[in-house]
């Protein structure tokens, strides 16, 4: 069936118009990841500042070894904070590979370990001692954690417990993630309309300068699906909200290629 020019045309600009916004929510997931990165290794900073200057305050060598050893440490997450930068912007293949989701998890925690500290945040875990690879692309897989774990730390202004739970379900060959706070809520009417493009429930960016661009969501919905994965919410208003992603492990993501080959 021939289709028509003017909807030819039309459908060309819906995707063009697609990719763009594709690009926009990578720019601002991005954009968040470089900010948090910059907000935590200044803060290294300016321990290792704080310390060398007590250090050279003080000649007794109790002190001076206190403030050298607190100095390594600091240094050694500096490292830390760099290695994972740098990790993310060697990866930048397109292709999926086998990935350690718990040791995303865990940079990911690293990037936002003072500024949850800062919110107050209490972190419970309940993370399997081992876990199966998921066929992913690391860096945009990182980019919806940071994501969630940062709408969480925002939903809880005054302070709270933040949850994360992974399980590993062997029968269906899924990996589950579980991220809950016990903040706002969101309210029953705008929770379908949560993963649209460019809808928020954020008047604005907080003070770090993030969130409220109505992108975050979207883009980490758009990511999930590519990965043939699922990402679903639950809230109630006043008590909370918890983001479930289910990602395939290899052997799913294999078996699911297999099956579409002999089709």
């Amino acid at each position: 069936m021939h289709t028509p020019p003017d909807i030819q045309k039309l459908l060309s600009q819906i995707d063009a118009l697609e990719e763009r916004l594709m690009q926009m929510q990578k720019l601002a997931a991005l954009g968040e990841l470089t900010s948090t990165a910059t907000h935590e290794f200044n803060n290294v900073l300016t321990t290792i500042i704080n310390y060398a200057k007590l250090g050279l305050r003080n000649k007794d060598e109790a002190n001076r070894t206190k403030a050298f050893d607190k100095i390594l440490a600091a240094a050694n997450r500096a490292a830390k904070i760099t290695n994972t930068i740098l990790a993310a912007a060697k990866n930048r293949k397109k292709e999926f590979e086998p990935t350690d989701f718990i040791g995303l998890v865990s940079d990911s925690l690293l990037l936002l370990e003072k500024e949850l500290s800062k919110y107050r945040i209490t972190l419970e875990k309940a993370f399997p001692e081992q876990l199966p690879e998921i066929m992913a692309d690391g860096n945009q897989i990182q980019q919806v954690i940071l994501n969630l774990l940062i709408n969480a730390r925002q939903a809880m202004p005054d302070g709270g417990t933040l949850s994360l739970k992974i399980h590993y379900d062997e029968e269906n060959e899924m990996i589950d993630f579980v991220v809950r706070d016990f903040g706002i809520g969101i309210p029953q009417d705008k929770l379908p309309r949560i993963f649209e493009p460019f809808y928020t429930t954020k008047s604005a960016p907080d003070e770090t300068g993030k969130g409220g661009t109505g992108l975050g969501l979207a883009n980490c919905k758009n990511i999930i699906e590519q990965h043939q994965g699922l990402i679903r919410v639950e809230s109630t208003e006043g008590k909370g909200t918890a983001f479930t992603v289910k990602l395939p492990t290899v052997i799913r993501t294999k078996l699911i290629e297999e099956l579409g080959a002999r089709k």
